[in-house]
């Protein structure tokens, strides 16, 4: 089973290629900030480029991870957004479609109420991907935390890191309330879906329980003794709770908050086994 993971140097997809790379034979791509002497450079951004790729490759799937996630980011460079997080997915499932492969899209919650351009970008990506012809997956991760072997990246779960190594303050919004996802649960749902030729489904992947950015920070720093400070920034982000049916009914693995809070401290604690990828 060959597979070709898009993004494979960035916080989500790193951590995908370290887990899925113990069970299968996996291509990752890098643009920029090589990881790992394993990658091979790809610009997402440039049709031809994807389609040669691809081509020579040959992969039985293509798990599309590359994105930038950063909503304030696209709503300022909306046309940018536009060029990296959707007009990508549509040349990949063009390519997907070629050489006859299945595509596993990285989603997001914002794609269920799209008022944003992220979420805008996101919506019509899955709505692409379902084109694919021998079958696609789109997983729906929420705000995600978790060690990834990229720690460099201005993602929230290093935000975390940065207060526990660096000393930084510890302040985090108590306003915002969503469903976490743990990217380890992630790359065990995606493997999963591999194993047992899951196909044409949309797979939310988080927890059952409403938290804030405040709690997941208190809950991770204060086993380090950090203090943490809650602020309320207002935040108007739509609250979106899913049922998670979806992990029940393709029997996937499932959690609880406090089952993954108990993994991330594991991971902190052992983080040399994400070292390298």
């Amino acid at each position: 089973m060959k597979i070709l993971l898009t993004g494979a140097n960035s916080y989500v997809g790193a951590r995908l290629f370290l887990d899925l790379s113990k069970k299968f034979e996996v291509v990752g791509t890098y643009h920029e900030n090589k990881l790992s002497e394993k990658l091979i450079h790809l610009n997402i951004t440039d049709s031809e480029e994807i389609k040669k790729i691809i081509d020579k490759q040959k992969p039985e799937i293509i798990i599309h991870a590359a994105s930038n996630a950063n909503a304030r980011w696209c709503e300022a460079n909306p046309k940018l957004a536009i060029a990296l997080n959707q007009e990508p997915t549509l040349n990949i499932v063009e390519s997907a479609n070629n050489i006859n492969a299945k595509v596993i899209f990285i989603s997001s919650y914002a794609a269920a109420i799209p008022n944003n351009v992220y979420g805008k970008t996101k919506y019509q990506s899955e709505k692409y991907v379902k084109r694919t012809k021998k079958g696609f997956v789109i997983i729906r991760p929420s705000l995600l935390i978790g060690f990834s072997p990229n720690t460099i990246n201005d993602r929230p779960f290093n935000r975390i890191l940065k207060n526990l190594d660096l000393k930084t303050e510890a302040i985090y919004d108590t306003s915002w309330k969503f469903q976490p996802s743990y990217l380890g649960h992630v790359s065990e749902v995606i493997a999963q879906v591999i194993k047992n030729n899951i196909l044409n489904e949309t797979i939310s992947v988080a927890v059952p329980e409403l938290k804030t950015r405040y709690d997941i920070a208190k809950d991770i720093l204060g086993t380090f003794h950090i203090e943490v400070k809650p602020i309320d920034k207002k935040d108007t982000t739509n609250v979106i709770i899913d049922d998670l049916k979806a992990l029940q009914i393709l029997k996937l693995p499932q959690y609880s908050y406090g089952k993954i809070i108990s993994k991330i401290i594991d991971e902190i604690k052992h983080r040399e086994f994400f070292s390298t990828i």
